[in-house]
């Protein structure tokens, strides 16, 4: 009798590691298979250096702007604006899903961000082209009314409109106006201050 106790017991401890066992290893590829999920499906920001090197990009325009702080709304000469008077409060760096105020999206532009927006009508598939084209900070993306094609990038007093996420001018755009010296504050602070409406990022 002891003797058969004594293998129900060493068979039950048996079936008991067995069963950690198989518990561990599924718990443990569980875990691998969703870091793999995280990095495979996690948007690929892409990388640029700050400033450029005076490269031409065609399309391009250039506007004199000058930076002042005002506490009053502003009329820009371009739409969407590409600098000038602004508010004393930048909008903080992000992507958002509703339109953003011009005038603390313009003093983001005075620390070197660059304010991609697009028009509403865009497809999922575009916006997610164009968000792989973007770095992970020093950018504001968000839809803007009136366009004047689907895209526009805005630097400090730089501007390019494209008519698809595709275009190979949108990283070049960011390689030679991302963080570039000709902005009033390059470097200052691209967060810390003010959520637009629609904050998504």
């Amino acid at each position: 009798m002891k003797l058969e106790k004594y293998r129900r017991q060493q068979q039950r401890a048996a079936r008991n590691r067995r069963i950690i066992l198989v518990s561990g290893i599924v718990g443990a590829a569980s875990v691998v298979a969703l870091l793999v999920a995280v990095v495979v499906l996690a948007p690929q920001r892409a990388n640029y250096s700050a400033g450029g090197d005076g490269v031409v990009i065609e399309g391009v325009e250039s506007f004199e702007n000058t930076a002042t702080h005002v506490e009053t709304p502003v009329t820009y000469a371009q739409s969407p604006p590409a600098g000038g008077e602004h508010s004393a409060t930048w909008l903080n760096c992000g992507e958002y899903t509703q339109p953003v105020p011009n005038e603390n999206a313009v003093h983001a532009l005075e620390h070197g961000a660059i304010w991609v927006t697009y028009d509403g009508s865009l497809s999922a598939a575009e916006l997610e082209t164009l968000r792989s084209k973007l770095p992970s900070t020093y950018v504001i993306l968000s839809p803007f009314g009136g366009l004047p094609s689907p895209i526009v990038l805005s630097g400090w007093n730089r501007q390019l409109t494209v008519d698809s996420a595709a275009d190979e001018r949108i990283p070049a755009f960011f390689e030679e106006y991302w963080k570039a010296s000709n902005a009033p504050e390059p470097g200052a602070p691209c967060t810390g201050a003010f959520d637009g409406p629609g904050k998504a990022s």
